[in-house]
């Protein structure tokens, strides 16, 4: 099932090329309520809801709008946070430590195990139709093609075989990144620089999360291709790794590393993801703020 949001913070299922509003269903199933909740409230219910779209009469009479038409947010609207992965291919590790221009760090270059994963503020976080919009005119600002393994259910210490159970699903990410040589955290936080859509596939329709094919093409020219299958640590060792030091929470997007091939973007250029299994979104990066 395709889930998306759309609009003003409503809910959708994607049906080809259309986009049923089951906002009524989740504000239904979803309360609002007064009491604190850790992590996102309709991905923790996601079971539930699922349950009753699948049922048939709760969608009956739901308006339906063509997809063309709706602005796509974020798939999730209150992640508790967004851990990510640096250097989760070799290929890339590679690629960066070829790249002379690249502003380097003292000390030494740690790989994944040693460094383990890093934070993107929640405020980065937007979905496709917001587009980037850049910040420092004169640092490169480059992109980064990831899964985003979203997850469904608190892991605390979990086991690598049992990881892949927390997962509610999966949605493509750009992790838009400030070059510089400030901590890795900060320079990948910038507003907008996180973006995640163009909805979530739920686990059930993605056999293997190790064995899709991403890319990302800008202005129509193909700049990275990747194999998930490629990854240095797989998506339920990155599960197991990180609820090692946190708990994940429902609704936390977890970015999965890029491959090679990041390269620098400009205002008006127009970055095209696509991912197997999940399908593609269009972002425009806009001006400077």
């Amino acid at each position: 099932m395709k889930i998306c949001r759309f609009g003003a913070g409503r809910y959708g299922v994607v049906k080809g090329d259309t986009v049923i509003d089951i906002t009524a269903v989740v504000d239904r199933l979803v309360p609002l309520t007064r009491v604190p909740f850790r992590g996102d409230p309709v991905v923790a219910k996601l079971a539930e809801i699922r349950a009753a779209i699948q049922d048939g009469r709760a969608v009956d009479g739901l308006p339906a709008l063509p997809l063309a038409t709706v602005d796509l947010l974020s798939p999730v609207a209150s992640p508790s946070k967004l851990p990510s992965a640096p250097k989760n291919y070799h290929a890339h590790v590679q690629e960066m430590e070829a790249d002379t221009n690249r502003p380097r760090r003292e000390g030494p270059s740690l790989d994944i195990e040693e460094a383990g994963l890093f934070l993107k503020a929640n405020s980065a976080l937007v979905g496709p139709s917001e587009g980037v919009t850049l910040r420092f005119p004169d640092r490169r600002n480059d992109h980064e093609v990831e899964l985003v393994a979203i997850i469904g259910r608190p892991a605390s210490n979990v086991a690598e075989g049992d990881a892949l159970s927390h997962v509610a699903g999966y949605t493509i990410g750009l992790d838009m990144t400030l070059r510089g040589k400030e901590d890795r955290s900060f320079r990948k936080s910038i507003d907008g620089y996180a973006v995640a859509g163009p909805w979530m596939v739920t686990a059930d329709e993605i056999a293997d999360p190790n064995d899709l094919k991403l890319s990302l093409s800008v202005n129509g020219e193909t700049r990275q291709s990747i194999d998930t299958g490629n990854m240095i640590l797989n998506v339920a060792k990155l599960i197991a790794f990180g609820s090692r030091f946190y708990t994940l929470l429902p609704g936390d997007l977890l970015f999965t590393g890029t491959g090679k091939g990041v390269g620098s973007v400009k205002p008006g250029d127009v970055m095209v993801a696509h991912c197997s299994g999940i399908g593609s979104m269009s972002v425009k990066v806009n001006g400077y703020a």
